[in-house]
């Protein structure tokens, strides 16, 4: 008898998706609820577990088992945003709102302080990257110097996924791969905790049991089935980061391939033979056991396009369509889209947004065009940094739609980029884990196929070689100025609380 459905949730960070998949692969119902996130100071992002995570989880799974009907699903899946930190009492109850990834900046004097202690070799020796906005201890470190009642109260830490997964199982484990970007808590070569720095930055904290993402960690209780819907014993699997997620349902397996994911941020993930770090970005564990990748991620990307069209009015199927018809270079603007800082591989918490050439003659489509732009060139910058062109490069996320957006990648890269057929990915690279949880052993290829190529127009490329060229020499030619305004921002906002 063939098993019944797969479920895959995902909690990104403006909305929560998910879906109900056949074991063939087919999808059979989707979901999606927007959330808030939380920005209390410039540089700071949260989210609140119970309402963001948990709330938009259970009414994604009783929508998705409404759509199921009597068919029993047979295994869950859940990801999420990560790293991040949400400290918690001895039973898992959050003691305040998640502390989120990398585009939450609070701590850049604990990234500053860990380094002078550790030593910036020594750290990325044993844990594969250098510490950024994009790494965990320091955010313990800013937790235990500006909250310490909180910091003296929390015995364990959860993420988005892992959060989700105690809810449902009662089970206190993290997956390796999210383990591994918890820097300097992790030890990459040896595949396990690195206990010595754990305890220095999170002093009194049991660290969880460590899993693959593709390993059953516990079955749903009876508590969660009455909460959820979901039947009591369903195996749910360990989780992980939607991002690499995201990568598993595009196939980014074997060493060279490489997955771009156009969201609210721009990040991208190559899969290596082994640990490999880069000065910039960051090593860390896959999703599949003895995996190892090399990741990269710009602070804002999708997030700038929100922007703009809150400040233009319209939607966005207008907004890219009038981008479309502007000439490559933006009529002469030129962007840097560090509006929230940047993680790579500039790793500058302090970066901030610069639009250079601005006229009065310029419209909203030419300021659009130049933030998809601006963000092309940064893929550019980070896959220089990764070693060069990818040997596969996959185009996934929902900045994928309309094809304006990667078309510009592609002509600013030079690079060819495969669109898979699910592009809004993760929830279902989810449902792709929960298969080869329960003993099942898709075929990716045939889960989800190519479904187009985006070639690169030499014509265009060439124009934006030179742009690229002046893209490159624009952060350090404001740096100073960024710094300067960005420390005015940091007293605004004391000055306001």
């Amino acid at each position: 008898m063939q098993p019944g459905p797969l479920l895959g949730i995902d909690i990104g960070t403006a909305s929560a998706k998910g879906v109900l998949v056949g074991v063939d692969g087919t999808v059979l119902a989707r979901a999606s609820r927007p959330h808030p996130t939380s920005r209390p100071r410039p540089g700071w992002f949260e989210h609140d577990a119970e309402t963001v995570w948990w709330a938009g989880f259970t009414t994604l799974v009783r929508e998705l088992l409404k759509a199921a009907g009597d068919r029993r699903p047979a295994g869950l899946a859940v990801s999420g945003i990560g790293p991040v930190l949400l400290p918690a009492d001895e039973d898992g109850r959050p003691l305040r709102p998640a502390i989120l990834y990398g585009v939450d900046t609070r701590a850049g004097a604990e990234i500053a302080e860990l380094t002078a202690e550790l030593g910036e070799q020594s750290i990325v020796e044993r844990c594969g990257s250098a510490l950024s906005s994009q790494a965990v201890g320091p955010k313990w470190r800013w937790l235990h110097r500006h909250e310490p009642a909180v910091a003296a109260r929390a015995r364990r830490f959860l993420m988005a996924s892992s959060y989700l997964v105690r809810r449902l199982t009662g089970e206190y484990v993290l997956d390796h791969h999210s383990a591994s970007q918890c820097d300097p808590m992790y030890d990459l070569r040896a595949g396990d905790w690195a206990a010595d720095w754990a305890a220095l930055v999170a002093p009194g904290v049991t660290l969880p049991r460590l899993a693959w993402p593709s390993e059953v960690a516990g079955t749903v209780t009876a508590e969660a089935a009455a909460q959820t819907g979901l039947p009591v014993g369903l195996p749910v699997t360990c989780g992980t980061v939607d991002a690499w997620a995201e990568a598993a349902s595009a196939g980014v397996r074997e060493p060279g391939d490489t997955m771009l994911m156009y969201g609210s941020t721009m990040f991208l993930i190559r899969q290596t033979a082994g640990p490999r770090p880069v000065p910039g970005l960051w090593a860390t564990r896959g999703v599949f056991p003895g995996s190892h990748s090399l990741a990269a991620g710009m602070a804002t990307s999708g997030a700038i396009t929100d922007w703009l069209r809150d400040l233009f009015g319209g939607d966005f199927a207008q907004l890219v369509a009038e981008a479309g018809k502007v000439p490559a270079g933006s009529r002469g603007l030129l962007m840097l889209p560090y509006f929230a800082g940047e993680r790579t591989p500039v790793p500058d918490p302090a970066a901030r947004g610069v639009l250079a050439g601005l006229t009065i003659g310029h419209g909203r489509a030419e300021l659009y065009r130049a933030a998809l732009e601006g963000t092309a060139y940064g893929v550019r910058h980070n896959l220089a940094a990764m070693g060069g062109p990818a040997g596969r490069l996959v185009a996934v996320g929902g900045g994928t739609q309309g094809r304006v957006w990667t078309g510009i990648v592609s002509d600013v890269t030079r690079t060819d980029q495969q669109v898979p057929t699910e592009t809004i990915g993760a929830a279902f690279g989810d449902a792709l884990l929960a298969a080869f949880a329960i003993g099942l052993d898709p075929d990716i290829e045939a889960w989800n196929p190519v479904a187009e190529v985006v070639r690169p127009d030499p014509a265009r490329a060439d124009t934006y070689d030179e742009f690229y060229t002046r893209y490159r020499a624009l952060y350090p030619a404001t740096v100073d100025i960024a710094h300067f305004l960005a420390a005015q921002q940091e007293l605004a906002a004391d000055q306001e609380k």
